[in-house]
């Protein structure tokens, strides 16, 4: 049975995510700390890619006393766990989101409004092939955002 209890307003599905996190860290030997649950309980709930600032923003609203250096490191610990995904945006700034394990995937951005998409896994595959053929180079397309423009800013 579990100890953790659900933030107020927390959706089942939120919840759920929080709980599974919770058994992956334990399996670590490591425990499900008030950060880590509020961190994750903002980002399961908003299901937006935050930078750091409004993860930390978001996270005052849940558990007040969580400071930013606590978001950082929680950021880091579920990234290493594979759960959270960081993706470098346009003009420096980066952007954390959930993924499930095992399911990073590439990113485009419009460099006008700043909209952010999720792009399938293997979009990227050929260009990495040609690249790890052609110049020995590893691509890593979860990495960073690919800049464009999109439909309506064109207008």
């Amino acid at each position: 049975m579990s100890t953790l209890k659900p933030h107020p307003g927390a959706s089942p599905e939120s919840t759920a995510l929080v709980e599974r996190v919770a058994q992956q860290l334990r399996g670590r030997g490591e425990r499900m700390t008030a950060p880590r649950r509020a961190v994750l309980t903002v980002l399961a709930r908003d299901r937006e890619h935050l930078s750091v600032d409004e993860i930390a923003r978001r996270v005052a609203t849940v558990a007040p006393g969580v400071h930013l250096a606590s978001v950082y490191r929680t950021l880091e610990a579920l990234a290493a766990l594979g759960v959270v995904q960081h993706v470098h945006l346009g003009h420096g700034s980066t952007a954390y989101h959930l993924v499930d394990p095992g399911q990073e995937h590439a990113h485009a951005q419009c460099r006008t409004c700043g909209r952010v998409w999720d792009l399938p896994v293997d979009l990227l595959d050929s260009v990495a092939d040609a690249l790890r053929r052609d110049l020995s180079f590893e691509l890593d397309p979860a990495h960073v955002a690919l800049s464009g423009v999109c439909a309506t800013c064109a207008e």
